[in-house]
């Protein structure tokens, strides 16, 4: 990696608190370890999560996972379960999990600026009686995330504010090319731009919940 003689870096802990200041109280307090009601609410709600792992030489991964609201199922008040749903069977979170257990969640709902970030050890599942709850167009799990909770809280919007991430008028996805071309530019691929913009078309989402 090349370093820049007018870059500053921080090499200690130490130094690093000493730039940021003290840990406010209520940030040390709002750490759990058992879900509170307000914590399964917002897991009801939630449609989307962010699942970040890391393999057991360091190297890091963070994988979203969707599906309708509630989809993340409460075994009890200290673990959840996450359906696998079929997808491109990559598997790098998958992977890191079988190396290394630790795991970190963020959990959003879509206009509200807080976030639940749940951190635990996971382990893989392929059967469990609670997959039959996890059924979603006909669509049963093959494969679950069983998460032992360690530390679960509320972060506070500020990201979100500071982004504006959910408000509309700040919306510009045109900005960008079409998720064919992206592939296309920068993946060796076999199809036409043609036959991609077809296979990322209205069957994509057809398709969302067959193997």
């Amino acid at each position: 990696m090349t370093r820049s003689v007018d870059v500053v870096e921080i090499t200690s802990k130490a130094e690093l608190r000493e730039l940021l200041g003290e840990v406010k109280p209520r940030a040390i307090t709002k750490e759990r370890v058992v879900l509170h009601e307000r914590d399964r609410e917002w897991l009801a709600a939630s449609p989307f999560c962010l699942i970040a792992t890391a393999g057991a030489d360091g190297t890091c991964d963070v994988s979203p996972k969707g599906d309708p609201p509630g989809f993340t199922h409460v075994i009890d008040a200290t673990t959840i379960a996450i359906p696998d749903r079929p997808g491109n069977r990559r598997a790098d979170g998958f992977g890191n999990i079988l190396d290394n257990p630790h795991v970190g969640l963020v959990y959003l709902v879509p206009g509200r600026n807080e976030t639940l970030r749940i951190n635990g050890r996971a382990r893989l599942v392929r059967d469990a009686p609670f997959f039959d709850e996890m059924i979603v167009k006909g669509h049963r799990p093959s494969l679950a995330m069983v998460v032992e909770i360690e530390q679960i809280f509320f972060h506070c919007g500020k990201a979100f504010l500071r982004s504006s991430l959910w408000k509309p008028e700040t919306w510009d996805p045109d900005v960008l090319p079409t998720h064919a071309s992206i592939v296309k530019s920068v993946q060796q691929t076999e199809e036409s731009l043609e036959e991609l913009e077809r296979y990322y078309g209205p069957q994509y989402e057809a398709g969302l919940y067959r193997s």
